[in-house]
């Protein structure tokens, strides 16, 4: 079998890759009999119940540590727009790891943000592991580009990840890496990956090796999410469709038509800090539900309402800009967030 693209950035992994593919394309699929996810509501308060409280007895960091794996030249605000987000959503501190070019103006971007200047080094994997104690979860992908030698470094930090435990959100440049080898992820748990049309469509042949059905969206979500070991996958569009392989949750929070660029940043970035209170409330506070499905419906339907608030205010002009200034808003009158116990 051949690998798909640049496939000399991995030249040690060729065969392995080729045996996941191939063991893919034998297998057999058994759709489980995803249960009924319930109404909008019900699962909006799914997210309310994994909102950790805000009291005075807590101490800098517990409610989240968030790690953006992103940023090169051409791409300075995809991983701002992320890191931001973790933090309006309600982080305690957010660190972008990126190229050496990119940092300067992302640290202009914001004080609140800590920025790592490492991705393209020979001792980046070392460098980034280094704080991976002090991570609950890392967001891969935004504004990472495609330089050969970030994306084999990149590759490897998703594999010490997993060695550690640590979750991680995959969207944007993170998902080409698994379009390249898509066993880097398999079986992962703990991984959410945020593909758009097509970034889904791009990923789906890679490891099925067969076109999408254009009438069975939620049939796709559900196969290659079990392809790929029953990982969550978010498959943006005009509804988001959200899938772990058994279940399968639909956000159709209102937004808007308007598409600019970066509303994609701001979920995986919110996304980052949910999945660390969903792992966190465990299924006790998700109804048996897997916590990663309800930690992407909430980055969802937030990423949503944000949209629809900017674009009351601001119609064709609106940018994602003014929709990070929205987050507030928009997650008290989703999650009714403040809780003081």
């Amino acid at each position: 079998w051949m690998l798909i693209g640049r496939s000399r950035m991995y030249r040690s992994d060729q065969l392995a890759a080729a045996g996941f593919r191939a063991a893919v394309l034998c297998r057999t699929f058994t759709f489980h009999s995803h249960r009924p996810a319930g109404n909008m509501e019900k699962n909006l308060q799914l997210v309310r119940n994994i909102v950790p409280p805000l009291t005075e007895k807590k101490h800098k960091g517990q409610d989240g540590k968030i790690g953006i794996v992103g940023g090169c030249t051409e791409y300075t605000g995809a991983p701002y727009f992320a890191a931001i987000a973790s933090l309006k959503v309600g982080a305690d501190l957010s660190h972008v790891f990126c190229t050496k070019d990119a940092a300067p103006v992302i640290k202009s971007y914001s004080p609140n943000i800590i920025v790592h200047p490492v991705l393209e080094s020979s001792n980046c994997v070392d460098e980034i592991q280094k704080w991976f104690p002090a991570l609950h979860s890392l967001v891969i992908g935004p504004g990472l580009g495609r330089d050969d030698k970030v994306l084999q470094n990149t590759k490897v930090i998703m594999q010490k990840c997993q060695q550690r435990g640590i979750p991680i959100v995959i969207d944007a440049d993170g998902l080409w890496v698994l379009v390249q080898e898509p066993c880097v992820i398999q079986g992962y748990s703990k991984a959410i990956l945020t593909p758009n049309v097509v970034e889904f469509a791009r990923l789906y042949n890679a490891v099925l090796k067969d076109p999408l059905d254009e009438y069975d969206h939620q049939g796709n979500l559900l196969q290659l999410s079990q392809a790929l070991g029953n990982v969550t996958i978010v498959q943006k569009g005009q509804k988001d469709l959200i899938s772990d392989g058994t279940t399968v949750l639909v956000c159709t929070q209102q937004g808007s038509g308007r598409r600019c660029g970066g509303q994609g940043d701001l979920l995986s970035g919110s996304l980052g800090v949910l999945t660390h209170w969903a792992l966190a409330a465990g299924e006790e506070k998700t109804d048996g539900l897997n916590p990663t499905l309800v930690a992407a419906f909430g980055a969802c339907a937030l990423t949503r309402q944000c949209n629809y608030q900017a674009f009351q205010k601001h119609q064709r002009s609106m940018t994602t800009s003014d929709m990070i200034v929205e987050i507030s808003t928009a997650f008290n009158k989703l999650f009714d967030s403040y809780r003081d116990e």
